[in-house]
């Protein structure tokens, strides 16, 4: 059942069996989410003291300091983090993978969007913002959430794969 009645939610859009929508069902957002959310924290900042003048003569002021609630709201760690797994493995530039992005339901599902949404969420320039922000650290800790979502997937297919795949025996010669 879809909540909006005009419009179709992605997995009714989609091959759930696709891939990318397998991992996105596997993937742990919850603990990626967690680790990189310390990246993204805003940071108190010290003021600058400067000198004011006023009727009473000059005073110091601090300008500048304090938690700044100032800027656009964020997007989501989990589309950040899926549009940066999607530029590594189909290695595309910032630019192609947000362009892709738009144009690709399955992607869009990976990303963790409810509904399709054909214009572009956010400026190419942020998918290399991202990656900054959340260091080396953060980039190893979403390969190592995907390896290991991936051997999930992979593990009971070898093991079906290796028991149903028969040997292959040499012939004996005739003579």
């Amino acid at each position: 059942m879809t909540d909006d009645f005009f419009r179709a939610r992605l997995e009714q859009m989609i091959d759930l069996k696709h891939p990318l929508a397998v991992l996105a069902n596997r993937m742990p957002w919850g603990l990626i989410e967690t680790a990189l959310a310390p990246s993204f924290v805003r940071k108190d900042r010290e003021g600058k003291v400067i000198a004011g003048d006023d009727l009473f003569g000059t005073t110091l002021e601090i300008a500048g300091g304090g938690i700044s609630k100032a800027g656009r709201p964020r997007l989501s760690i989990r589309l950040m983090a899926s549009l940066l797994y999607l530029k590594h493995a189909y290695n595309l530039s910032d630019e192609d993978v947000v362009a892709r992005w738009a144009e690709n339901v399955v992607w869009q599902y990976f990303s963790g969007q409810t509904y399709y949404e054909p214009k572009l969420l956010c400026d190419a320039t942020q998918v290399g913002r991202f990656r900054t922000a959340i260091g080396e650290a953060g980039v190893e800790e979403l390969l190592k959430a995907t390896i290991e979502a991936a051997a999930v997937l992979v593990t009971p297919f070898w093991s079906v794969l290796c028991c149903c795949v028969p040997m292959v025996m040499p012939i004996p010669p005739r003579h």
